[in-house]
C-alpha cells in the first residue's frame, strides 16, 4: 500500500489569517472529514462577516435543490441591511455536476462577487471533488480558497484534547490521550462527547484508564484490536469473549470481518517490515496512521511471519464464502476465529 499524500492545509491557514486581520475574503469552499472544526470556523466566519445588530437578517441560505445561477446570483446581489456585508451560504450542492450552461453562470457569478458578499459552499453530507482540468476550478482557485478540514495530526489532537478535560477541571496525560483517541477515534466530534462523559465520571483531579474504560464508548477498530491481541497473547477464550461483545453492540459479521480484514493486514505489514528491520514510522506513514504505530508493531512481534500471510489469506477466503456460498456468516466468522488461534 503506498504511502499516503499529507493533505493540503494551505486553505486552513488562509481562512485563519483572514478571520485573525478581520477581514474575511469572498468565497470559501469548506470541505473535509473534521466537521467539528469546520463547524467552528463557519461559526467564526458568520461572526465576523454578520455584524450589527441585524446581522442574520444578512444571511442567504441555499440547499442544493434550491441551487442554480439565477437563485445564486439573487442571493449574491442583496444588498446588507445596517451592516457592511453579507453571508450567502450554500449547502451540498455539488457544483462539478452542473450541466455546462449553469457552469458557465456559475463561473460568471464567483469571478463578479461584490465587496459586500462572502459566500460559502459547505460541502457535508457529500464529497468535494473539483476537476482541476475546468474553467470552473481554475475560477475557484483565482477568486476563492478552497478549506480542506482534514483529521488533526496526533499532537494537535492530544494537545486539543488535553485543553477540553482542562476546561472541565481534569488533567489527562499524553499516554492517556493516545490511548483514548486509538480507543474513540480520531474525530473531534466524537471525542468531545467522550471528554465530557468521561470528564463527568472521573471523580478525581486526573483522568485514569479505568476511567476512560469504564464510559468511553470504543470504536469498532479497537475493539477487533483486542481481539488480534488476544490471540497473539494466547488468551483465546477472550478472544471469543470479544467477539461475543461485537455481536451484544449489533455489529455484523460484515462488519466484524471486514476490521478484522484490515487489522490482519496491517499486522502483516507489521511483520514484515520487523523482518526488513523497518521502524514504526515506516508503516504508520505507509497506512497513514494516525496514531502511533508502536503498538501494532509490539503485537506483530508476537505473530510468525506464515500465520500472518495465512491470516490475510484466510480472512479473505472467508469473505467470499459469506458473500457467496448461504452458510450463516456467524459460523463462518467463528470459525475463522477459531483457526487463527491455532499455530500463531
Amino acid at each position: 500500500m503506498p504511502p499516503k499524500n499529507k493533505p493540503d492545509t494551505s486553505g486552513f491557514d488562509k481562512l485563519k489569517k483572514d478571520l485573525s486581520a478581520g477581514r474575511p475574503g469572498q468565497l470559501y469552499v469548506f470541505h473535509g472529514e473534521e466537521a467539528y472544526l469546520r463547524d467552528y470556523y463557519l461559526g467564526r466566519l458568520r461572526e465576523a462577516v454578520l455584524t450589527g445588530g441585524l446581522g442574520e437578517f444578512n444571511r442567504h441560505d441555499l440547499g442544493a435543490k434550491d441551487m442554480s445561477p439565477h437563485a445564486l446570483e439573487e442571493a449574491v446581489d442583496c444588498l446588507p441591511m445596517m451592516a457592511d456585508r453579507t453571508l450567502v451560504l450554500v449547502t451540498d450542492f455539488d457544483l462539478f455536476k452542473a450541466g455546462e450552461k449553469d457552469r458557465e453562470g456559475y463561473i460568471r457569478i464567483l469571478s463578479n462577487l461584490p465587496d459586500y458578499c462572502c459566500l460559502v459552499f459547505l460541502y457535508d453530507l457529500i464529497e468535494y471533488k473539483p476537476d482541476a482540468r475546468t474553467k470552473l476550478a481554475g475560477t475557484i482557485k483565482v477568486h476563492g480558497t478552497a478549506v480542506n478540514f482534514a483529521r488533526q495530526g496526533q499532537r494537535e489532537l492530544e494537545d486539543w484534547v488535553r485543553r477540553h478535560f482542562k476546561a472541565q477541571g481534569k488533567d489527562i496525560d499524553s499516554r492517556l490521550c493516545g490511548e483514548l483517541i486509538f480507543l474513540c477515534g480520531d474525530l473531534m466530534h466524537g471525542l468531545q462527547q467522550e471528554i465530557g462523559k468521561i470528564a463527568a465520571y472521573a471523580k478525581g483531579p486526573a483522568v485514569t484508564w479505568a476511567d476512560i474504560e469504564a464510559v468511553a464508548t470504543p470504536q469498532l477498530r479497537a475493539v477487533v484490536f483486542r481481539i488480534a491481541d488476544a490471540i497473539g497473547e494466547k488468551k483465546y477464550d477472550e478472544a471469543v469473549s470479544v467477539l461475543g461483545k461485537l455481536y451484544q453492540m449489533q455489529k455484523s459479521p460484515y462488519e466484524i470481518l471486514g476490521a478484522l480484514g484490515s487489522q490482519l493486514r496491517q499486522l502483516y505489514s507489521a511483520r514484515l517490515a520487523l523482518d526488513a528491520r523497518k521502524s514504526a514510522a515506516y508503516v504508520a506513514q505507509l497506512w497513514g496512521m494516525r496514531y502511533p504505530a508502536d503498538r501494532l508493531m509490539a503485537s506483530a512481534r508476537r505473530f510468525s511471519l506464515p500465520w500472518c500471510r495465512r491470516a490475510v489469506i484466510r480472512c479473505v477466503q472467508t469473505d467470499l464464502a459469506m458473500k457467496s456460498t448461504g452458510q450463516d456468516p456467524k459460523e463462518l466468522l467463528t470459525t475463522l476465529l477459531l483457526e487463527l488461534t491455532n499455530g500463531t
